[in-house]
């Protein structure tokens, strides 16, 4: 009989976390630069550049760059918007696009397989070749709000929002993770006279925790780093997200420290984003585990 000898166990759990703390540097030494530069003049910054300065707390710090970043540009109005965008982007994209890929997994209707064929078939699609007919429909629409009916949606929360609920992608990841749960616990709540949305309230949204934490973050990732679409349908300062605030800097004299400053300031939410999503994530993991 075989035997493991304990040095190779050894030397190959070493490699391991070798490796796997040089990928994480890989993805944290941009974030590290990041906020270090930040806290530095351009001067100092551009010269600490060439050398692992570049990535330490040393010399001339002092939090001017985000003082005059926030004085150069409505950082927590743009900061706002880009959550607030995202935020309800994502909870209408989970819903609706779940509910149609429940439709897709669970029921049976005519056509059913060819929609989905012709859903999947966008994501081949790229956004530029419908940007303009888009923007031209958008332009136009109607819509009853508080002031009345207004003949277009340009400059708005809603048309940042709308366009982006469903999409092909979220719809594949749902149906993909529905269809490998158990038949059974749908046919026996059926049988005990469920409704098919109590089915899809009770059953199975409940055991959908890691695609929901999935769809999520590739959702989120997606709306807050939006740029062009927001940059087309946008001109009012008002409702501009972070990413067509960065712009800003970039006028007249480009300020590095201060790009810095700004790009550390709305990854905060990112990484708060991640987090939350982290731990619901690894929490349904386990409940779904335990319930078995």
């Amino acid at each position: 009989m075989a035997t493991i000898n304990p040095d190779n166990r050894g030397l190959r759990l070493f490699v391991r976390y070798v490796v796997l703390v040089l990928i994480a540097l890989i993805f944290i030494l941009p974030l590290v630069f990041m906020v270090m530069s930040s806290f530095k003049p351009d001067r100092a910054l551009l010269a600490d550049t060439g050398s692992l300065r570049a990535f330490l707390p040393v010399g001339e710090l002092n939090l001017e760059n985000y003082r005059e970043a926030f004085d150069r540009a409505p950082v927590a109005l743009f900061v706002f918007n880009s959550v607030f965008v995202t935020g309800v982007t994502v909870l209408l994209s989970l819903a609706i696009c779940s509910l149609a890929a429940f439709s897709f997994a669970f029921l049976s209707w005519r056509g059913r397989s060819l929609i989905l064929s012709v859903v999947l078939a966008t994501l081949i699609v790229p956004f530029e070749t419908i940007a303009i007919p888009l923007l031209l429909i958008v332009s136009k629409l109607p819509w009853i709000g508080l002031e009345g009916i207004e003949y277009t949606w340009l400059n708005s929360y809603r048309v940042q929002i709308i366009p982006w609920i469903a999409d092909g992608l979220t719809i594949f990841l749902f149906v993909q993770y529905f269809r490998d749960l158990p038949t059974e616990l749908i046919e026996a709540s059926r049988v005990e006279g469920a409704s098919w949305f109590q089915v899809y309230t009770r059953v199975v949204m409940p055991l959908s925790g890691p695609v929901i934490a999935t769809a999520a973050i590739l959702k989120f990732l997606v709306m807050y780093n939006q740029y062009l679409w927001p940059l087309i349908v946008v001109q009012q300062e008002a409702y501009r997200p972070v990413m067509v605030g960065l712009q800003y800097f970039f006028q007249l004299n480009t300020a590095w420290g201060e790009i810095m400053a700004y790009l550390s300031l709305i990854t905060i939410p990112v990484l708060a984003f991640y987090l939350v999503l982290q731990r619901a994530f690894i929490a349904s993991i386990a409940s779904t585990g335990v319930k078995g």
